[in-house]
């Protein structure tokens, strides 16, 4: 996709695992209004609404770099290892991540899915 700045009001992102959704004003590696700051990959950002500094942004999502659906940034759905990829991507591919993130992800599993006593 073209880095673009969007300001209309029709520009939401949509998380398509979570539904989160929210105006974005801007796609693209260098938001507007920054010094020096290149994300390291195209994402959607909006301008942060808690500073009334003009360079303030949050990064909303992006897209997964195997399915191309929208994920928010969100650790429920997706997880960013040299690209971004989808938490379906993620389970579906495991084994082709480094051991650390395979026994991170275990370790997270276990901690959100307690077992019954």
């Amino acid at each position: 996709m073209e880095q673009t700045s969007i300001e209309t009001p029709q520009s939401t992102f949509c998380c398509q695992l979570c539904g989160l959704s929210s105006p974005f004003t801007y796609y693209g590696q260098k938001p507007p209004n920054t010094r020096a700051i290149v994300l390291l990959e195209e994402c959607f950002v909006a301008k942060d609404p808690f500073s009334p500094e003009k360079e303030k942004f949050l990064v909303l999502g992006s897209t997964c770099s195997l399915c191309n659906i929208c994920v928010c940034v969100g650790p429920d759905c997706s997880l960013f290892y040299t690209k971004r990829f989808c938490m379906k991507c993620v389970n579906r591919h495991l084994d082709h991540f480094p051991q650390q993130i395979q026994a991170e992800l275990a370790k997270k599993k276990q901690s959100s899915n307690p077992s019954v006593s």
